[in-house]
């Protein structure tokens, strides 16, 4: 049994979690969304200013609500990339501190790994290999998950992550920040099929790109084109309609390269990770395509969609069984393949591990 304190700081949400194995002891979550709503986006300097007033204490807090004390902590991980570098920097410094206060192991822990790992959370006899579709505001990308530490991307998006998509549309239609959560709650009183929107569409294998990368710039101009032309024939526009329609549109194209993509590797088991994957028609859409090829499809529980330390507690626990710590010296990077995961950790046994 391995237990990990985890502390999430990459973007707009102060979390710390204490995860054994897989099972959830704490997981605190403090969300700025309200801060950055008036801005309609994430302003880094303040989000780095607001992890600073919350980090002490929601490290207080998930040690209170675990009721362990430090000698039953076993390491001390944080995300080191990528994100949003001056947010990243109080994690990181906060973990390394309490790494040297009680003297604990050491872990920085990649953010794209700890969305895979949310599966595992719900999920405790998921083992590789499998195919992970990582949906969020600032990534899409389909995953192939060999082993801890050992990951393929096999597709991802040219342009706007479908986070991104959803975000620009809502403001399109000036439904406010964050736009996935509310463009999904329009869409359930709207017709899908309303309007027909592009969906993308990506030539074979050229320039190193991949035929399961996806493209959600041409859907944004549809949106934008489209909703002139109502403007100019009605005095109000079918919001909810036009939400069904986008989402619709988006979870298709989603579904289509992942379920292609899990067929041609030979790979039976999907798991969802990222903010997206909160979404009910990707849910519905992917959920029906993989039980019509015998597929086993993994979506995390809301509460581990979005960013938050259990996910990263979780991957660093399964690091460390493997003897896998980071030096002190590490720092953060605000851009990192997952590729290059397991360079975030110090060799073992003379090789990298």
């Amino acid at each position: 049994m391995t237990v990990v304190l985890g502390i999430e700081t990459s973007c707009d949400e102060t979390s710390v979690a204490i995860v054994r194995d897989r099972q959830v002891l704490s997981n605190i979550v403090s969300s700025q969304i309200e801060i950055h709503q008036q801005y309609g986006g994430v302003v880094p300097e303040i989000a780095s200013r607001r992890h600073v007033e919350m980090v002490n204490w929601a490290i207080e807090q998930a040690m209170q609500e675990s009721n362990l004390t430090w000698s039953e902590i076993d390491g001390i991980a944080t995300t080191c990339a990528p994100g949003l570098v001056g947010a990243l920097l109080v994690g990181v410094t906060a973990g390394k501190t309490l790494a040297m206060l009680h003297q604990k192991p050491f872990l920085g822990v990649h953010h794209l790994e700890g969305h895979i790992y949310a599966s595992y959370l719900s999920e405790p006899s998921l083992q590789p290999p499998f195919l992970c579709l990582l949906v969020s505001g600032g990534h899409t990308s389909l995953i192939y998950v060999k082993a801890c530490g050992h990951y393929e991307t096999l597709g991802q998006t040219r342009d706007d992550a479908a986070g991104e998509a959803f975000d620009k549309v809502a403001r399109l239609l000036n439904l406010g920040y964050p736009g996935g959560p509310v463009i999904d709650r329009l869409a359930q009183s709207g017709n899908p099929h309303a309007f027909s929107l592009p969906e993308g569409q990506i030539s074979l294998p050229t320039g190193g790109f991949h035929p399961y990368d996806s493209s959600f710039s041409g859907l944004k101009t549809a949106v934008l084109r489209l909703t002139q032309k109502l403007q100019q024939e009605t005095d109000s526009l079918p919001i909810p309609d036009l939400a069904a329609s986008f989402q619709d549109t988006v979870a298709k194209a989603l579904t289509k390269r992942t379920i292609t993509c899990a067929v041609n590797y030979g790979l039976n088991q999907i798991a969802i990770g990222g903010g997206v994957a909160a979404n009910s028609g990707l849910r519905h859409h992917l959920q029906t395509a993989a039980q019509a090829h015998n597929f086993t499809v993994y979506f995390p529980p809301l509460k581990y969609c979005t960013d938050n330390a259990a996910m990263i507690a979780c991957a660093a626990a399964d690091h460390l069984k493997q003897g896998h710590t980071s030096p002190l010296t590490l720092g953060v990077q605000s851009r990192m393949a997952i590729s290059d995961v397991m360079k975030l950790y110090e060799p073992v046994g003379g090789s990298k591990g």
